[in-house]
């Protein structure tokens, strides 16, 4: 029996925002609330996984490399004035300290509830844990006196074209939260801690749970993980351990935003629903044809290696449009730190499955915005 042939638009299969929010993530946002100096130290690798220091000069979990599990969340924060606001992120930065570092919990006597979950154990160890925060533009209104303070680039995210299922009320947030780890266990445990220490102050607005398959023994260029369409995620994404194809890509630089920015990033998170019922049901060859690159191998079509330079005869696929490689392109480029997810059914029994997708970029506009125009519709 032939393959059938959707009637959805080509490109329509790789994915319909769900939600969305943009945010700058800057270490500045909750250690600077503490009166303790980054301590610039390295990530320690121990048996059983690696501990994320917290006290750094940028947020670890921007350059951690990707993640098995995650939780991202957008969050409105809920304090009368400056003051309260300062108090909750300094428990914020706290409570994500102490699960960044995998140390045991207090154990809290006299028949009060205890001071974690419980969900890894008493002493939870090495998780491989980061929790990145960002700061959305709606923290910049009028409540905390903060106007003068907002970064030129940061705004709400756009509308684009396919992004009819976004809902108001489940999109943006005062603060993103990404919780990356070594299993689903330690993202959750990470996140409800989160919540626990800022309960009242900081209301989750939406949240997803995702996860990533990672490939082993992954070489400069490759993609660590495949998405739920079967294809290689992640290709020519820049090395976070390139420090300066970090500082051109990725850090806000000092003439480009407020001082108080400056080694921050922008954070740009979508939900994104992609069509599998449909995706399913299309040839091989098609699939190939809209990515522009091999689903076995992830090399580009006409190339052997992933890593080969794509040749292109026209700019309608998606690697075409996402980085055409034309004069000027390169500085939409745009670091990639997303998840799968797989949510059962919705309201037509149909997959909701699809991808967290999250980048971090110097420049909101020159990187994710611009890609996503030309990707758009």
């Amino acid at each position: 029996m032939d393959d059938e042939r959707p009637t959805t638009s080509r490109r329509s299969f790789l994915g319909l925002a769900g939600a969305a929010g943009a945010t700058l993530a800057t270490a500045g946002v909750v250690a600077a609330c503490s009166d303790d100096d980054a301590s610039g130290e390295a990530p320690v690798e121990e048996t059983g996984g690696v501990r994320y220091p917290y006290r750094v000069e940028r947020q670890a979990g921007v350059t951690a490399p990707t993640a098995a599990a995650g939780v991202v969340a957008g969050l409105d924060v809920r304090v009368d004035d400056r003051a309260e606001l300062r108090e909750l992120l300094t428990s914020l930065g706290d409570s994500i300290e102490q699960v960044m570092s995998g140390e045991p919990f207090e154990v809290r006597e006299g028949g009060f509830p205890p001071y974690d979950t419980g969900i890894l154990g008493p002493d939870p160890g090495p998780t491989g844990t980061t929790v990145t925060v960002g700061v959305g533009a709606s923290l910049f209104d009028e409540r905390f006196g903060l106007a003068d303070r907002k970064p030129g680039e940061l705004q709400r995210m756009p509308k684009f074209g396919n992004d009819f299922l976004v809902r108001e009320e489940r999109s943006h947030g005062d603060l993103s939260i990404t919780v990356a780890a070594d299993t689903q266990d330690a993202a959750v445990h990470g996140f409800r801690q989160v919540l626990r220490a800022t309960r009242g102050r900081l209301v989750p607005k939406w949240m997803r749970q995702g996860y990533n398959d990672i490939f082993p023994d992954v070489g400069p260029g490759e993609a660590p993980v495949r998405n739920l369409m079967g294809f290689k995620d992640g290709t020519s994404n820049p090395d976070g351990a390139d420090a300066e194809a970090m500082e051109e890509l990725v850090w806000v630089q000092p003439d480009d935003e407020p001082d108080w920015a400056v080694g921050g990033t922008y954070q740009a998170i979508r939900v994104i629903r992609m069509q599998v019922e449909f995706w399913d049901r299309t040839r091989l060859s098609e699939q190939e044809a809209i990515f522009g690159r091999s689903r076995a191998t992830g090399a580009p079509l006409g190339g052997e290696l992933e890593t080969d330079e794509p040749v292109f005869t026209d700019l309608d696929s998606h690697i075409a449009r996402a980085n055409p490689r034309t004069p000027g392109s390169e500085r939409n480029l745009i670091l990639r730190r997303g998840f799968n997810y797989s949510d059962g059914l919705d309201g037509n029994d149909q997959l909701d499955q699809g991808l967290l997708f999250v980048s971090y970029q110097r420049s909101l506009e020159d990187g994710f915005i611009t890609v996503q125009r030309r990707l758009d519709g």
